[in-house]
């Protein structure tokens, strides 16, 4: 593939003691809007705009480094002012790159197209240049463009003086601002320009133009090596290219290539088959076998928290896997089957409370005085918490009142590794599968026939706090075992509800169904208990030898007297 083909410069190869080399993020730069990798929507609409002669005056880019800000800022200006191989063309969405305006602006040396360095240029004097400048026409071109770089770094009272230039400039010039922090431009300079937000470029399409420039630069290199470049570049273009350059300086001079060994080697990253084993460890519950793959890790010179990230990574990879997300085509095949086995027998949960606790390790790594040791007792708490319960099933069987243990992590199973030494000794728990409690057979005789038999039933079998408030609480409308309708005029809590339901299962071993209804219900117990001893009171005050006895003695008082029911 030529150069032509890619849409870039022309490298022009150095000779000895000639020009001096230039990188590849300056040679590849792209020259064409279709040599703008990841950016179609904003090259769509900057093709409708000139086809349509609606072009605006002023454009904002923003997006991260690398993504093509600049670049995509002159290939406008020259879009703008292409006047074709014969001298008589108009704007073109598609540069012939051949006549003097195109070439000029390439080289930067375009009287009309005006490049400048906000984050060096931030007064309002340099301003009030660029706003006296405006005024007069275009010397050779279409337009006068005017590319202002980091527009953010201006200072307020230089955005003050350009916007009143910047709502109403005059028909030749255009302003084209880029800029990587957005949030630092006024609104009053976004709501005068016409705003685009290019994107990361994603890893694949990277990947794919690594090979490229690889192929292009007569340089062999792996697509795996070429995958971690990607990675490493974060979706920047500029920054992968830096990379590459530096991956293919470091390549064996004896025709070796860029292989991935090296590149990772040369960016420091964490062999991603030891992730693996280190993960398998972790979660085999092997604590000695973890501390000692993170201390070879950190031998190799990794720094701890390098490899709490790649855990992390590893986690989020097994749940993208879980939930069915697309493949990573630039993901080695080994780690894409061992992701997809461990998503298979992890579940939610655990990968979730995984997660929580490798970044709660990562945070303390970060600002620990001693990261190494910190990162030890990380792991280490990764290892003891996976023989917890999950705290969803211990609440289940809380609410439920069952006395069994909730289920733990089961036993390890053999797990992927891409080491065969490692193979025999990683180990992945199983999912915890939730287990019901065996419950005892529905016994008829030990459902109690009345309520107030059900609340003694209750109070002999530990629940007092329980039953004290059924009796004082609970007005019954009906009660046939093993459903129980209440009143709701006098509402009951709704654990109240819930404790009696899971302790009265836990006794009789039926399932209890307890309503609330919009009726008024019987007294409660406590009531029905209270009336009846009033009842007693009156029934012993009317007797003849106590109304005599309170006639001889005005101020004497009932204080007890022989009880006729048994109101338990």
């Amino acid at each position: 593939m030529t150069d032509s083909l890619l849409g870039l410069d022309e490298p022009v190869q150095p000779t000895r003691g000639g020009d001096a080399y230039r990188v590849l993020a300056r040679k590849y730069r792209p020259q064409t809007f279709q040599a703008l990798i990841g950016q179609e929507a904003m090259v769509r609409t900057l093709e409708n705009a000139i086809r349509r002669d609606r072009i605006a005056h002023a454009f904002l880019l923003t997006g991260v480094r690398g993504v093509g800000k600049t670049s995509t800022a002159r290939l406008i200006a020259k879009a703008l002012n292409c006047i074709g191989p014969d001298g008589n063309g108009g704007p073109s969405i598609d540069p012939c790159g051949v006549c003097e305006p195109c070439r000029a602006i390439a080289e930067g040396r375009h009287i009309d197209v005006i490049e400048m360095d906000a984050a060096s240029h931030t007064g309002i004097d340099d301003i009030r240049e660029i706003i006296e400048a405006s005024r007069y026409a275009a010397v050779s071109a279409r337009y006068k463009v005017y590319i202002i770089d980091e527009v953010h770094m201006l200072s307020k009272a230089a955005f003050n003086g350009l916007l009143k230039t910047l709502e109403e400039p005059p028909g030749h010039v255009k302003f084209l601002f880029a800029t990587t922090e957005v949030n630092k431009v006024p609104v009053t300079v976004l709501s005068r320009c016409q705003r685009f937000d290019l994107r990361r470029i994603p890893a694949e399409r990277l990947a794919a133009h690594f090979a490229a420039v690889c192929e292009a630069e007569g340089v062999t290199a792996e697509p795996e090596a070429l995958a971690l470049i990607a990675r490493a570049a974060e979706g920047s273009a500029r920054d992968g290219l830096s990379i590459l350059d530096q991956a293919i300086a470091h390549a064996d001079l004896e025709g070796g290539g860029v292989k991935a060994p090296a590149v990772r080697e040369m960016l420091g990253l964490s062999d991603r088959s030891a992730v693996r084993d280190l993960l398998a460890l972790l979660l085999g519950g092997d604590a000695p076998g973890a501390l000692a793959a993170l201390r070879r890790q950190y031998d190799y010179g990794v720094d701890s928290q390098g490899v709490l990230r790649a855990l992390l990574e590893a986690v989020h990879g097994v749940t993208l896997v879980k939930v069915g997300t697309a493949e990573d085509p630039a993901q080695p095949a080994e780690e894409r089957d061992a992701y997809r086995e461990w998503a298979e027998k992890l579940s939610f949960p655990l990968l979730h409370r995984l997660w929580q606790l490798l970044l709660k390790g990562h945070d303390e790594v970060a600002r620990a005085a001693l990261p190494i040791e910190t990162a030890e007792m990380a792991l280490l708490r990764v290892v003891h918490a996976r023989s917890l319960p999950d705290p969803g099933e211990l609440a289940r069987h809380l609410s439920e009142g069952r006395s069994d243990q909730p289920p733990v992590a089961a036993a390890p199973s053999e797990m992927p590794s891409t080491r065969a030494a490692a193979s025999a000794q990683s180990a992945l728990p199983q999912a915890a599968v939730p287990v019901a409690p065996v419950q005892p057979a529905s016994d008829p005789s030990q459902e109690p026939e009345t309520f107030a038999a059900l609340v003694a039933l209750l109070e002999n079998h530990g629940q007092h706090l329980l039953a004290v408030r059924l009796a004082h609480g609970a007005r019954v409308v009906s009660y046939a075992p093993p459903e129980i309708v209440f009143s709701g005029a006098r509402p009951i809590a709704a654990d109240t509800l819930a404790e009696t339901v899971a302790a009265l299962r836990g006794i009789t071993g039926a399932v209890w169904k307890l309503s609330l209804l919009d009726a008024p219900g019987e007294p409660t117990l406590k009531e029905a208990a209270d009336a009846a001893a009033e009842a007693d009171r009156q029934a012993v005050l009317a007797t003849p030898l106590v109304e005599a006895a309170l006639a001889a003695f005005p101020d004497a008082e009932l204080i007890d007297w022989p009880k006729k029911r048994n109101n338990a």
